[in-house]
Formats: structure tokens, C-alpha cells, sequence
């Protein structure tokens, strides 16, 4: 049998995790990580839930002037979420 397509498995994993769904669900998965570094420690400290339907996140705070700052920053930290994980997996931000 003669190999005629050989690649490094270095470059088919890349390729594979690379794909727009993939990539979506790995940052998914890595959201309690990139929210804390995004809202820093307080903000990450007070949230206690975190959930993401249909590209909207909904984030539940439990401090009220937490919440107002987030709810005032929404817009930048739901494009600074989808800077960090380099795919486009929230649109908007729900801060409850």
C-alpha cells in the first residue's frame, strides 16, 4: 500500500480543531477560564452560574454593584471572549 497523502498528525489535529464548530465548543468549554481573566477575580467571584443557549451567555451575579458594572460593560466583554477563543461563539451577554 502506498501512502499518498502523508501529513503530520501535528497538522490533521490542527486542522480538525481549527473548524468553526469544534473550535466553538472547545471555547465553550473553556468559558469559566477566559470569564474570570475577561471580568478579573471579584467580578468571577461573585458569578455563580454561567450558561450559554444559542450563542447568548447568562451570567447570574450575586453582588448587585457587580452586576451593574457588567451590565455596563457587556458589549466589550462579550467581544473580549470572542477575541480570547478566536471564534465567534457569543453574541450577546445576559447579566442577571
Amino acid at each position: 500500500m502506498k501512502r499518498t497523502n502523508a501529513q503530520p498528525i501535528g497538522d490533521v489535529l490542527q486542522e480538525f480543531f481549527s473548524q468553526p464548530y469544534i473550535a466553538a465548543k472547545i471555547a465553550e468549554g473553556r468559558l469559566p477560564e477566559t470569564w474570570r481573566e475577561v471580568v478579573g477575580e471579584r467580578a468571577a467571584a461573585a458569578t455563580v452560574e454561567l450558561r450559554l443557549e444559542r450563542y447568548v451567555l447568562y451570567a447570574r451575579i450575586t453582588s448587585s454593584a457587580i452586576r451593574h458594572e457588567l451590565f455596563l460593560r457587556r458589549d466589550s466583554i462579550a467581544s473580549e471572549l470572542n477575541r480570547l477563543a478566536g471564534v465567534k461563539f457569543v453574541n450577546v451577554v445576559i447579566i442577571r
